[in-house]
């Protein structure tokens, strides 16, 4: 259900629109978790070590697309702020066109390049035909992946954070499934294991379709909405760009230390892989903060509340800094048994090594819970340069720490490779956001208003149809002239 974020107490909605998104960040860990161990226990450390190998390119890609869609979903979340409804509609007209010619790029051009540069990023070549394998059938499901996110991130950008995690409870579920399935008695090996994650995002995509055809009538696109300018387009690519650009730079440098590893052999892959999986429940949370904090600026933004995002933004930061302090407490004490689950015995040196990363990882969260507020809460005002900024300062420390200290002391100088990179982005997000926030305080504050009868829609309980039950006094903010202008003015 659509839920303004531009009321009630600023840490309590942050706090609220961030756990279903938490929650769907440790599903999908989850699944990654369940994927890592069937993989590992069933078809052996080596075949582990491939998946791993993939990762980055992976994201380097993929990470673009994700990022691309997310910002597609400020413009809606700041109309949806604003009141706006037909702003909201050719928003997601243009990020469906956008999205739609990005996919095509992407499943045609990146599994021709694949195994090219899997070669160059120096893969050992007892993984390259598996991590090939493994990469091609995903970037053939690209399209599913996008749009998966693409909806995913329109509905929370209208404040709907719960809906999204059923949809991708119900994909990670089928996905761990399949990949039982594919990889067990199919024996369709790390293929399989790709095969599934597609599958069952495109499931999680006719799911999304369906739910905003029946519950979401605001988002029923009509023929004037594709109707989109070009000033429509430019905004959209001035959001989308820079971060799915600020999400290809970052996975240079993970890169980078792929190469690193790489170097190090396959029980350092595999180290690496492993930690990563456990790494990645405990960043969960992390990110949930970043997400919510930068859709309800962006709303907060819409809406004309600069000081509610000032409030918020401060909330969100203390917030983040204790969580990451717990994260760390909980990861470095019970780190190795959960490195555990994913290798057979006889593994010892990938379990030092990832336990090893987990205590470097977990020293730095709380560095990693500020990025995330102060970057997500930039993005949902619609700052683009030193969000930007701070992925190729992540990028420098990443590959400097991975490069240099990886040559001098090994497994752990690309372990260090984390922290040193978020330690360096913080160092300039902290003062652009500092001048944001005054900025903020300077802008006027406009209180909602309310009529004396409006309307309220109520959904059907029957066949999830909207109909007017009733008509209630309701608040609602009254919306005088383009909300783009007062933007532009700020």
């Amino acid at each position: 259900m659509a839920t303004s974020l531009t009321t009630g107490r600023p840490w309590r909605v942050i706090l609220s629109f961030s756990i279903p998104l938490l929650l769907g960040n440790v599903v999908q860990q989850l699944y990654q978790f369940a994927d890592a161990v069937v993989v590992g226990r069933h078809l052996g450390v080596e075949s582990l070590a491939a998946v791993g190998a993939t990762g980055s390119l992976l994201f380097l890609l993929i990470g673009f697309a994700w990022g691309l869609t997310s910002g597609f979903a400020i413009p809606i979340a700041q109309a949806f702020g604003a009141g706006d409804g037909a702003a909201v509609r050719r928003s997601v007209a243009t990020g469906v066109i956008l999205t739609g010619i990005t996919s095509v790029v992407l499943t045609v051009v990146a599994p021709l390049i694949a195994a090219p540069t899997l070669a160059l990023l120096q893969t050992p070549p007892e993984l390259m035909a598996e991590a090939t394998t493994f990469t091609q059938i995903s970037f053939l499901g690209a399209s599913a992946t996008m749009f998966f996110n693409y909806l995913s991130a329109i509905i929370r950008a209208i404040g709907d954070s719960r809906t999204p995690l059923i949809f991708l409870t119900v994909s990670c579920a089928l996905n761990v499934g399949l990949v039982i399935l594919m990889v067990g008695p199919l024996e369709w090996g790390v293929g399989g294991a790709a095969l599934a994650t597609v599958v069952a995002q495109a499931v999680s995509v006719a799911l999304c379709l369906e739910f905003v055809r029946r519950r979401l009538p605001m988002l029923h696109l009509r023929r004037v909405d594709w109707q989109v300018t070009g000033d429509d387009i430019r905004e959209h690519l001035r959001l989308g760009l820079p971060m799915g650009f600020q999400a290809s730079i970052i996975a240079i440098g993970t890169l980078t230390v792929q190469v690193a590893l790489n170097t190090l052999g396959s029980e350092a892959v595999a180290a690496y892989t492993t930690a990563s999986r456990v790494d990645g429940l405990a960043v969960a949370f992390l990110s949930s903060l970043g997400l919510a904090s930068s859709m309800y600026a962006a709303q907060n933004l819409g809406g004309r509340r600069p000081d509610r995002i000032r409030r918020g933004v401060v909330e969100g930061t203390w917030m983040a800094i204790a969580a990451g302090i717990a994260l760390g407490v909980i990861i470095i004490a019970f780190g190795t048994p959960m490195v555990r689950l994913f290798v057979g015995e006889g593994s010892d040196e990938v379990v030092r090594l990832a336990h090893l990363m987990l205590i470097i990882n977990g020293c730095g969260y709380w560095a990693l819970g500020v990025l995330f507020v102060l970057r997500g809460a930039l993005q949902g005002l619609g700052h683009t340069l030193v969000p930007t900024v701070t992925g190729v300062i992540e990028l420098v420390m990443r590959v400097g720490a991975a490069v240099l200290l990886g040559a001098l002391i090994g497994f752990e100088g690309v372990a260090l490779s984390n922290p040193l990179a978020w330690l360096g982005a913080i160092v300039l997000l902290v003062p652009a956001y500092v001048r944001a926030h005054r900025s903020l305080a300077r802008l006027p504050v406009d209180p909602v208003e309310s009529t004396e009868t409006s309307a309220m829609a109520i959904v059907g309980p029957t066949d999830g149809s909207m109909v007017v039950d009733a008509v209630v006094t309701q608040p609602l903010r009254v919306v005088r002239g383009s909300r783009f202008g007062w933007l532009k003015r700020r």
